[in-house]
C-alpha cells in the first residue's frame, strides 16, 4: 500500500497519524477523510490553490458554492444567527449526522465571512444561503478540529464505501488519504433547506422525513416501576409546564416537545390510580386517559432524558441502554413509591415533583 495512505487500523501512532492529516490539510494538500456516509476529499476553503484542486476533481458541472463541514455542531453560529429557534433545534438534535442545513445568511453576515476568509463570495453563498454539514465521524472530527479554517469537501468516487487495498493518492490527484474501513451509510447525507420557521428536504439521502421528525423531538421520559403513580404524575405535570411555558400544547407540539412515562415492571394498559388522577387534576394536569407501558430500549432510544424515581430504576434503564443522560428526578434520593396511600399523601408528592420538574427542565436545558 503506498505510503501516502493512512491506514487507522494498521496505526502503530493513530494520534501521529491524525496530527499527520490535519498538517497536511492545514498546509493547503488534499486529504481524503472518511465520514459517516461517504469518503470524500478535503481542503482549506482559504487556499485558492486547494480550492482549484478541489474543483477539478468536483467535475465540469455547474459551479456550486462549496458545503463547509465543520468539526463540532457550535461552529454553526460563526456563519448563521444562534437567535432562531428552529436553527438551534436543527443544529442541536441532527448533528453531528449525516445531514447538510443549507441557512439564510444576511448581506452583512456574507460580507463578514467572505472578508475573513479571503473568499469570494460565490464560492460560499447561493441567493443569501450557505450549506453546513457536521459529520458523525469522531476521525474526521479529531482531524478537522485541528485546522485553523474551515474545510470543503467535494465525495470520492474512487473509493465507495472503503478505499480500495492499492489505492495510490498521487494517481487520484490527492496528497493523502486516511482509511477508516467502511463507512457507515456508504450513501449520500440528507440535505435540508432551513427556513426561519420550516425546513423542507430538498436531496434525500440517509435520514427520510419520518426520521428527521422523529430526531427533531425533545423527549423527556420518567420511569418508575409500575407506570401508575410516580411517573405519570410526572409526566402529566411536565406537559402542563412545558405547555405553560411555551404557549399552549399546540405550541408545545410544534416546538417538538414530547414527554412520556414508562414502568420497569409495568403491565400495559393499566390506569393510573385514581389517586394519583386526582392528585395532579387539583394542579391543573390531566391523567384521564393515561395508561401504562413497560419501559423498552425503544423509548429510551428516542428520549433526551430520563428522569427516574429512583437507583433501582437507574440500574435498570443502564442494563437496557447506555443512551440518552439518566437523572435521579430527585438528587437528595429515591421519591418513595406512594401506592395505596390516601389522595393527600399523593397531592404532597405532587407538589414536591412539580418543583423538582422545573428545576431539572432548567438544569438539563430542556427549556432553554
Amino acid at each position: 500500500m503506498s505510503s501516502q495512505v493512512i491506514s487507522i487500523f494498521e496505526s502503530d501512532d493513530p494520534d501521529a497519524d491524525v496530527a499527520r492529516a490535519a498538517a497536511a490539510l492545514e498546509a493547503g494538500q488534499l486529504v481524503i477523510l472518511p465520514t459517516e456516509t461517504v469518503y470524500g476529499v478535503a481542503a482549506r476553503i482559504d487556499q485558492p490553490a486547494s480550492r482549484d484542486r478541489l474543483k477539478a476533481l468536483r467535475g465540469n458541472g455547474p459551479a456550486k458554492p462549496w458545503t463547509l463541514h465543520l468539526a463540532k455542531p457550535e461552529q454553526a453560529w460563526d456563519y448563521v444567527s444562534a437567535d432562531n429557534e428552529l436553527y438551534k433545534r436543527l443544529v442541536k438534535k441532527l448533528w453531528p449526522g449525516p445531514v447538510g442545513l443549507i441557512f439564510d445568511v444576511s448581506p452583512g453576515k456574507q460580507a463578514e465571512i467572505s472578508g475573513k476568509l479571503g473568499v469570494d463570495p460565490a464560492e460560499l453563498f447561493e441567493n443569501g444561503t450557505i450549506t453546513l454539514r457536521c459529520p458523525d465521524h469522531p476521525l474526521f472530527a479529531e482531524i478537522v478540529g485541528r485546522v485553523t479554517a474551515p474545510v470543503a469537501l467535494t465525495q470520492f468516487d474512487g473509493g465507495g464505501a472503503m478505499l480500495p487495498e492499492a489505492f495510490d493518492p498521487a494517481a487520484a490527484g490527492v496528497d493523502l488519504a486516511v482509511d477508516a474501513g467502511s463507512t457507515r451509510f456508504s450513501k449520500p447525507s440528507t440535505l435540508l433547506r432551513v427556513y426561519p420557521d420550516r425546513y423542507e428536504i430538498v436531496r434525500a439521502g440517509v435520514y427520510d422525513q419520518r426520521i428527521i421528525q422523529r430526531q427533531l423531538k425533545t423527549t423527556v421520559l420518567f420511569v418508575c416501576s409500575g407506570n401508575t403513580c410516580r411517573s405519570p404524575m410526572a409526566e402529566a405535570l411536565t406537559r402542563k409546564i412545558i405547555s405553560e411555558t411555551v404557549g399552549g400544547e399546540a405550541a408545545m407540539e410544534a416546538k417538538g416537545y414530547a414527554v412520556a412515562s414508562a414502568g420497569v415492571y409495568a403491565l400495559n394498559g393499566t390506569r393510573a390510580t385514581p389517586q394519583a388522577v386526582e392528585a395532579v387534576g387539583a394542579m391543573g394536569a390531566d391523567l384521564s386517559r393515561h395508561r401504562s407501558q413497560s419501559l423498552t430500549p425503544e423509548l429510551l432510544h428516542s428520549a433526551d432524558l430520563v428522569l427516574v424515581m429512583g437507583r433501582s430504576h437507574a440500574n435498570a434503564v443502564r442494563m437496557m441502554s447506555a443512551g440518552a443522560p439518566i437523572r435521579n428526578l430527585d438528587p437528595a434520593g429515591d421519591i418513595e413509591d406512594p401506592i395505596g396511600s390516601d389522595v393527600a399523601t399523593y397531592r404532597s408528592l405532587a407538589e414536591q415533583m412539580e418543583k423538582l420538574i422545573h428545576a431539572r427542565l432548567r438544569e438539563d436545558h430542556i427549556l432553554d
